[in-house]
């Protein structure tokens, strides 16, 4: 009877798939012998994102680069250790900087002065009461060597600029100032649309609250990802992964498909969007038809598996199980652990301690309180023992009113503090199974494990040590 159902396992589990793979390679033969010349020559997105972000990388982070020189520039270092004692001297490099990489602006505040220095001269003192002046004290805690940021220039109020602030340290990597140049957002605007034109797609640029910093003139809708129409599911996804590749529905109706990855020399995302074609509506159509099919299979696997392993379920669950009185971990999944923790050690040369617990005159409390007490008394040691352990320590109830605490990466020293803490707690600790208090100690035994030794030889010493701490009067710790 048995073998007669293993065959009838066999022949539906076959059936099922060999159903699933000749149902999948037909369908998907007809529907990518008709799209494929159109599939190759608009399914491209990923490739388009990769192109822009390199041409992204090469105009932008030469800004970034430009910044960089100038914050470990020896000239720019050495005069404001010297006192600044020539401004005309720094705004004549910075009129340099300016002129030989065009660019929109360039700046060095000093932290001595807080003098704003410009390619015009200085231009005020920046102050930590000024609202304006937010991203200087802001740069001065960065953790990272520069940032970006849009703000209004301060040469021109009126002027949309981007920011490459590049923290200036000393010698002593000491910080002295930030110093950097601005691009107009408004060129930087102009190259987005110039790839928009190129590329046929929309690009855009956000930072990692999804916010839209950078766009092209055409851009519509919402300057939020989560804002925008049918990507407030998929902006998650987005912004939390280096790159993605997801689709959504606009509110056309349409289907639209990004792909996104992070710039990290801007700390911005790249998002390249193209909507759906016919060719790419069949396509996906094949890939949706595909997926229903494999669910149908996997379900129909998945429910013949259930049948074929539900047999093994109640042997698999009383091997894994907790003790369900005290949830601690039974004696055959420890061994398991320590087995695993012994070869951690040995791996990594760190110590491994064990604690040997036994509730002192618990057959006493027992008798006198009875049954429900005592369950009561070892579900409160488990608890108080909880309290005092890590979450990669294990803890164990090894048979009666005894329990095991295997410690990973700890010395016998430390095992023996660890134990007297849980000695004390327990010791301090009211268990009231009714009207009346039940007072409970216990006596605790440590051993330090030595290498090639076995969990019953570790187990034999740590009791030893418990014996020995019952002997002389017990609620304490002994080592073995």
């Amino acid at each position: 009877m048995l073998a007669q159902k293993k065959v009838y396992l066999a022949v539906a589990l076959a059936g099922a798939l060999v159903f699933g793979f000749i149902a999948t390679s037909v369908i998907s033969y007809f529907l990518a012998s008709e799209s494929v010349n159109d599939h190759i020559a608009e399914e491209t997105l990923p490739l388009t994102s990769d192109n822009i972000y390199s041409e992204i990388e090469q105009d932008l982070l030469r800004s970034v680069l430009i910044s960089s020189l100038m914050a470990h520039d020896t000239l720019l270092r050495d005069w404001t250790l010297d006192g600044e004692a020539d401004p005309e001297k720094i705004v004549r490099y910075l009129r340099e900087i300016q002129n030989k990489y065009d660019t929109t602006t360039a700046f060095y505040v000093s932290e001595k002065t807080r003098n704003y220095y410009h390619a015009n001269g200085i231009l005020k003192q920046v102050s930590a009461d000024d609202a304006q002046d937010a991203w200087y004290f802001r740069a001065r805690q960065l953790k990272t060597p520069y940032e970006i940021n849009v703000d209004t220039d301060t040469a021109d109020p009126s002027r949309l600029t981007i920011f490459l602030n590049y923290r200036v340290t000393d010698y002593q990597d000491r910080f002295i100032g930030v110093t950097g140049i601005g691009l107009s957002v408004d060129s930087v605007a102009k190259l987005i649309a110039s790839y928009q034109t190129r590329y046929a797609r929309e690009i855009y640029l956000t930072d990692r609250e999804g916010r839209v910093t950078l766009r092209g003139p055409r851009f519509e809708g919402a300057e939020n990802l989560r804002e925008r129409a049918g990507m407030s599911q998929i902006a998650t996804t987005i912004l939390a992964t280096p790159s993605a590749s997801v689709s959504y529905e606009n509110g056309a109706g349409r289907r639209v498909y990004v792909n996104s990855r992070l710039i990290p020399e801007f700390d911005w995302y790249l998002i390249v969007e193209q909507a759906q074609s016919s060719a790419e509506a069949r396509v996906l159509g094949a890939l949706l038809l595909n997926i229903g099919i494999a669910i149908a299979i996997a379900a129909l696997v998945g429910a013949i598996g259930w049948v074929a392993v539900r047999n093994y379920q109640a042997s698999l669950e009383q091997m894994a199980g907790t003790d369900p009185l005290t949830g601690c971990t039974t004696r055959r999944v420890f061994e398991a652990i320590f087995d695993q923790s012994r070869k951690n050690a040995l791996r990594s040369h760190s110590p491994l301690s064990l604690l040997a617990i036994d509730i002192d005159h618990f057959k006493q409390i027992n008798d006198e309180y009875g049954h429900a007490a005592g369950d009561l008394v070892l579900y409160t040691l488990a608890d108080t023992c909880r309290t005092h352990l890590r979450d990669t320590d294990t803890l164990c109830r090894w048979g009666g009113d005894e329990f095991l605490i295997l410690l990973g990466d700890c010395s016998l020293p430390n095992a023996l503090r660890v134990a007297d803490a849980i000695r004390a707690a327990v010791a301090s600790r009211a268990i009231r199974p009714g009207t009346e208090t039940v007072e409970c100690t216990i006596s605790v035994g440590a051993a330090e494990y030595e290498p090639g030794e076995e969990l019953r030889s570790l187990v034999a010493r740590a009791d030893l040590a418990m014996y020995t701490a019952k002997r002389e009067g017990r609620d304490q710790v002994a080592q073995a």
